[in-house]
């Protein structure tokens, strides 16, 4: 029976610029483990993940592997260790092949040239070691899924005859059949005796796969526990500091006596990748969007946004009918949309968090905006974030949740009729999203009519008044928000619901 942890890490210390960011952090991975890390944002997931792949230098403690103490001063030097890190953002060049990012700046030579087949062929012998035949070694990176992505970083490290691979947020753009796909592969690393770190936001992962997990919060270690040993709630506990007595708040009022008027309306809309799209949302309510990747749910936000507009039917916003051919005339009718990628589409990481929530303001309502605009720091104050620098500092240094709010404030600035929220907890950690929740509960309370897409069918679930079900673009059906996940699927994937068969006549 193996006793002694294939990595150890002991009283790990990091510092940025004075500020403490690690305080004796221990950690112990055995072969063939899956060890979670889990906190809210800022805890030092990603600081030690990154001390650990040698692209932070430790200021305190040691990183022992297999009992023998290492120095990594590189990420080179700890993947010849054996020591690989796929990060969320991936580190792939898109215009090469599968085998020449396997193997780039460590290309395979023959008698001095390249050797493309040999490359090719040891690349496909770790695909099918991971029982992954549908990936070809010559195909270029551009053409591939993310999933498919995330198993070339997968075999990158496998190719460094890694022992220990960390994994933070691998499933974050991933859908649930691409989940599955991970899930797999994690098993095959497992029996092989690959020690994995893994980190993620998503309990219900974290329960899948785990067999042991540490809680960090505010740097610190709080606690190592087995995963068969504790429970969801009792994490959650440990990682905000404080109980939570639900994920989800409850409505403010009882929906029935807080839903007002329609305030947006779609009738008959399509356009190249969506037909027949009929949606009413009243002020005071949370319709969510459902289906899976592709349904159609992405491209009513954009449609709905000007970016990708509707070339048929109508949309009215409080019964006017507008026909937004731009964000720009889609804020001026009343409309907000906070994108599923906030760092792409909705914040300049280089620009001030003030700049950022002036950032609708000033570049789309430039005239009267004064009054708005002195809201701003009252709005970040009730979203409680937190910016070590200020209203000065640059969001890029801000953790997830921090950024999001910043993202929320910008349109909450606005004083939004609709608000489409695609994703809106991304990325994020528990603490975070329950404050973006009682936000969502707030604004319907005082009148907005909100629309919610996740990938997340608890959270849709759990928010929503109604649910709308795509499939390929069309509306399979509509659902009552205590509808069950096999009500959604079944719908979603084209099944028939049995809810729907017992009201048939």
């Amino acid at each position: 029976m193996i006793t002694e942890p294939l990595l150890r890490m002991t009283g790990i210390g990091k510092s940025f610029l004075g500020v403490r960011v690690l305080h004796d952090v221990d950690l112990d991975l055995y072969a063939g483990e899956l060890h979670a890390l889990v906190g809210e944002n800022g805890a030092g997931k990603s600081t030690l993940m990154k001390v650990l792949a040698g692209v932070h230098r430790p200021d305190d403690g040691r990183i022992e592997l297999d009992g023998t103490e290492v120095s990594f001063e590189h990420p080179l030097r700890a993947q010849r260790a054996g020591v690989s890190t796929v990060f969320q953002e991936f580190n792939l060049l898109p215009e090469r092949t599968v085998a020449q990012n396997v193997f780039l700046g460590r290309e395979t030579r023959t008698r001095g040239m390249v050797d493309e087949r040999a490359m090719e062929n040891a690349t496909a012998a770790l695909l099918d070691d991971l029982g992954l035949e549908g990936v070809s070694p010559r195909s270029k990176v551009r053409h591939l899924s993310v999933a498919e992505q995330q198993v070339v970083e997968i075999v990158k490290a496998l190719s460094h005859d890694a022992r220990v691979i960390s994994m933070d947020e691998p499933t974050a753009a991933l859908a649930d059949h691409e989940v599955e796909v991970l899930y797999r592969i994690i098993a095959r690393l497992r029996e092989r005796g690959v020690g994995i770190l893994y980190v993620s936001h998503r309990l219900k992962e974290i329960f899948d796969l785990a067999d042991t997990i540490t809680v960090l919060k505010d740097g610190h270690r709080v606690d190592t526990v087995a995963a068969a040993d504790t429970r969801p709630a009792e994490l959650v506990r440990k990682m905000v500091g404080r109980p939570i007595s639900s994920v989800f708040p409850d409505p403010l009022e009882p929906h029935g006596d807080r839903v007002g008027e329609v305030r947006l309306s779609v009738s008959g809309g399509g356009n190249t990748r969506l037909d027949g799209i009929e949606l009413r949302v009243h002020g005071g309510e949370i319709v969510g969007l459902a289906g899976l990747q592709g349904s159609g749910r992405t491209e009513i936000a954009h449609a709905l946004f000007g970016v990708d507009r509707f070339t048929r039917g109508e949309v009215h916003v409080d019964g006017r009918r507008v026909d937004p051919r731009s964000p720009r005339q889609a804020v001026r009718a009343g409309l907000a949309l906070v994108t599923e990628d906030r760092k792409a589409q909705g914040l300049l990481l280089e620009q001030s968090v003030l700049a950022n929530a002036r950032l609708v303001l000033d570049a789309v309502l430039p005239f009267g905006s004064g009054r708005r605009a002195r809201r701003i720091p009252g709005l970040l104050s009730s979203l409680e974030l937190v910016a070590r620098g200020g209203h000065g500092q640059e969001v890029r240094y801000l953790s997830g949740g921090n950024q999001q709010k910043v993202v929320l404030a910008k349109w909450l600035a606005t004083d939004p009729s609709v608000m489409v929220l695609d994703e809106p907890t991304r990325g994020i950690d528990v603490g975070a999203k329950q404050a973006v929740y009682t936000l969502m509960r707030e604004l319907a309370a005082a009148g907005v009519a909100i629309v919610l897409i996740s990938s997340e069918l608890p959270e849709l679930l759990g928010m929503s008044d109604r649910l709308i079900v795509l499939d390929d673009g069309r509306i399979a059906g509509e659902l009552p928000g205590d509808a069950g996940e096999e009500d959604v699927m079944a719908l979603a994937t084209g099944a028939s619901s049995p809810r729907h068969e017992e009201a048939a006549p």
